[in-house]
């Protein structure tokens, strides 16, 4: 990994990018709940998952990625912590996907670091819609230009300072530090590649669609050896499902939430609520493949990959497969590591789909 020059302006938020991290937590803050995953190295290059930990948010604590009541997100991420029994405080963070500006640029190769960092500024700015001085910009060097051999790829994330520093609220006011700021994007692909080493030939020359279905929203995310080459955010999300329970059975939008995830919904839920609701999300992720398509040169999807909360619900492979003609499946990214006494297995089945980005984030301390 390249060695880069970072503009930032203060200690908690270090690199996107920072190789040879110290002990780290995972901590992603979505819309629903603070996740923690905790993995350790278990020798010859393989990991084991020590501890996780879910701690639900209360309703609009945390609405489109921004924190809106930071005394109640505080106050999950120290249930969180205290749950998940870790000794480590460091926490790598996310940001939500559109709070940050990326973008990839072609520069000549050879740059000395101070040459190539001045480079980046002077580009960002053509990106950015704000001042350099309002935002914490980061870059990493991808590689060798594809069609370009005297230019290398750099990846280019800026993020506004005060979408950053409320994340370092929320860690300091729980006593935790933050030593990684990412981006969800990127810390589920860092997920993903767990995943894709156990597909055939681990994926390579594959379009594979990773699909995030959250409260909201859901992101389609195609990638071709371990490279984004689409990705569209589409407004559908389990909220639909936990509104159709609340209409159907009279409950509010606490209960619903909770026997979406418990069960003990009368006989007539699936039928008339969950196959519906299915068929529709297969009918959606089915239609951003199509935008796939008539985005870009390809026309074929060789799998689906599901994660978030939504992954969760039985049968939802199985309809989605259905739907778009893909061979889909449901994300895992820890079935090929060892567990210690701490993880329940039954439970993470459930749980791993929703993981996928404090995965990616707790992976972070190996970096090189």
């Amino acid at each position: 990994m390249a060695k880069g020059k970072f503009s930032l302006n203060f200690d908690a938020f270090e690199a996107l990018f920072k190789p040879k991290m110290p002990p780290l937590i995972g901590a992603d803050i979505s819309s629903s709940a603070v996740k923690m995953v905790e993995i350790v190295d278990a020798g010859k290059g393989a990991y084991r998952l020590e501890r996780y930990a879910i701690e639900p948010l209360p309703s609009e604590s945390v609405v489109e990625g921004n924190i809106n009541n930071l005394d109640a997100v505080i106050e999950a991420v120290k249930r969180c912590h205290k749950r998940l029994g870790s000794n480590f405080k460091n926490l790598a963070l996310a940001l939500p996907n559109a709070a940050v500006i990326s973008k990839k640029i072609l520069v000549p190769a050879g740059q000395s670091d101070d040459d190539l960092g001045l480079q980046v500024e002077t580009e960002a700015n053509q990106y950015i819609p704000f001042s350099l001085d309002e935002v914490n910009l980061d870059y990493q060097v991808v590689g060798p230009a594809p069609n370009s051999p005297e230019d290398v790829e750099v990846l280019i994330a800026a993020s506004r300072k005060d979408k950053i520093e409320d994340r370092i609220a929320v860690a300091e006011g729980a006593g935790l530090k933050a030593m990684v700021m990412d981006v969800d994007l990127f810390a589920a692909q860092s997920a993903f590649e767990l995943i894709e080493a156990t597909m055939p030939e681990r994926g390579r020359d594959l379009n594979i669609a990773v699909v995030d279905i959250g409260a909201s929203t859901m992101n389609v995310n195609v990638l071709r050896n371990d490279q984004s080459v689409y990705m569209r955010e589409q407004p559908f999300g389990g909220g639909q499902l936990t509104q159709e329970i609340q209409n159907k059975f009279g409950l509010s939008s606490e209960e619903a939430e909770a026997a979406k995830r418990a069960g003990g919904l009368p006989e007539n839920y699936e039928s008339e609520v969950l196959l519906p609701f299915l068929d529709t999300l297969g009918l959606e992720i089915a239609r951003g493949i199509q935008f796939f398509f008539s985005s870009t040169q390809y026309n074929k999807v060789d799998h689906i990959v599901l994660c978030g909360g939504c992954a969760a619900i039985p049968g939802i492979a199985e309809a989605v497969a259905k739907r778009a003609q893909v061979e889909t499946s449901v994300a895992n990214p820890f079935a090929n590591m060892g567990m210690s006494s701490h993880i329940r297995r039954k439970s993470l089945e459930q749980d791993a789909p929703s993981l996928m980005v404090a995965c990616g984030l707790a992976m972070r301390r190996f970096d090189k």
